[in-house]
């Protein structure tokens, strides 16, 4: 299994600091998820596709301002292990597959 890189840019202005917490901004693992998503569907060629998250698991906060690095491999066609990393330290990981739109299994 080959693991592949390439930087997320989550602005330290992005709206979801400011209510998640006041006084202590974290970012929220929803967009910590989002960003892992849409990055990975972009490498999606072909039809249509949906994600479907299997698995996820947040290990450490991001600051406002922290560079993002998204490592993943492919374990399937369409399915993709990936580890979100902030400063060399784990920040996330999980399993999301790309299915096309009909439901139908790649």
């Amino acid at each position: 299994m080959t693991l592949l890189s390439l930087p997320l840019a989550i602005a330290a202005e992005h709206p979801a600091y400011a209510g998640h917490f006041p006084g202590r901004p974290i970012l929220p693992g929803v967009v910590l998820l989002d960003a892992a998503v849409f990055a990975l569907a972009a490498l999606q060629e072909g039809p249509a596709v949906r994600s479907e998250i299997r698995s996820a698991k947040f290990l450490s906060p991001v600051l406002p301002g922290e560079s993002l690095r998204l490592e993943y491999a492919s374990t399937a066609a369409g399915v993709f292990r990936f580890e979100l990393k902030a400063a060399g330290r784990a920040v996330a990981s999980g399993m999301v597959a790309f299915v096309p739109a009909d439901g139908a299994q790649p």
